[in-house]
């Protein structure tokens, strides 16, 4: 075995990540599984889920699809207990839920405002709660929460989903706090702008040259530059005393002002 290997393999982990259906998700799964972890797919579209899995199988790790909508708490609940049952343990858990809209401010429902919360929010807090308790009953585990560049300065025409990352970031540095004796470590991982369904639309030729002029590496990020960031975050060697961090992939655009 190589001394990377040594350093950041996975094997014999067991992986869950949340929204792993999804494009910037699905390469995190890819990750896992590259450095050797059994990964499951929770997300709310099966199909989905169900080809990130059979993906990941190839890879000869233990894959599984489960359909779990975040807004359910029993449905949080079910995974963990079944990936428990049937694998005996969850050591890492990638909460990448996500929704967006561009609605102006005066225009936000009270509804798409609680559906975006609940989704960003509130099921990042259930799974850290369900999933966590089986890893402080274990005194081991990895949570990594995605953030966004979004979460602070927050970016215009983002109002709630800026609200709701803003929280994530909260919530993973008071889990880090809470749990930080009991061998459980939550970090974040904030991206940049990586193109992707929840907010390709939102991308008109003006935004994008906005972006870029904000952006030292004057370009999008990449769904596998986030992986780098993933497997140290998941290692407990690599990582070990790495908790509570937001961990910026952003191509500079938080170091940016003018």
């Amino acid at each position: 075995m190589s001394y990377v290997d040594e350093l950041f393999g996975l094997k014999g982990k067991t992986a869950a990540v949340i929204g792993g259906g999804g494009v910037l998700a699905g390469a995190m799964a890819e990750g896992l599984a590259g450095a050797g972890a059994d990964v499951a797919i929770l997300d709310l579209n099966p199909e989905n889920a169900e080809k990130r899995a059979a993906s990941i199988a190839k890879r000869g790790v233990r894959s599984l699809a489960l359909k779990v909508d975040v807004t359910q708490k029993t449905d949080i609940q079910a995974a963990c207990d079944r990936l428990v049952s049937e694998w005996g343990k969850v050591d890492i858990l990638i909460n990448a839920p996500g929704i967006n809209s561009g609605t102006p401010f005066f225009e936000i429902t009270e509804d798409e405002w609680e559906k975006i919360l609940q989704v960003n929010l509130r099921g990042v807090f259930w799974a850290s709660q369900i999933f966590g308790k089986q890893m402080v009953a274990r005194k081991s585990g990895s949570i990594i929460n995605i953030s966004s560049a979004s979460s602070g300065p927050p970016i215009s025409k983002v109002f709630t989903y800026a609200v709701s990352k803003a929280g994530v970031n909260n919530l993973t540095q008071n889990l880090a706090r809470e749990w930080a004796t009991q061998g459980v470590r939550v970090n974040a991982i904030a991206p940049g702008f990586f193109p992707a369904e929840q907010n390709r639309k939102l991308l008109t030729e003006e935004r994008i040259a906005d972006i870029f002029r904000h952006t030292p590496m004057n370009r999008f990020g990449e769904a596998d530059e986030l992986v780098g960031a993933v497997l140290w975050l998941s290692s407990p060697r690599a990582s070990g005393f790495v908790t509570g961090s937001i961990i910026w992939v952003d191509g500079g655009f938080h170091a940016m002002t003018i």
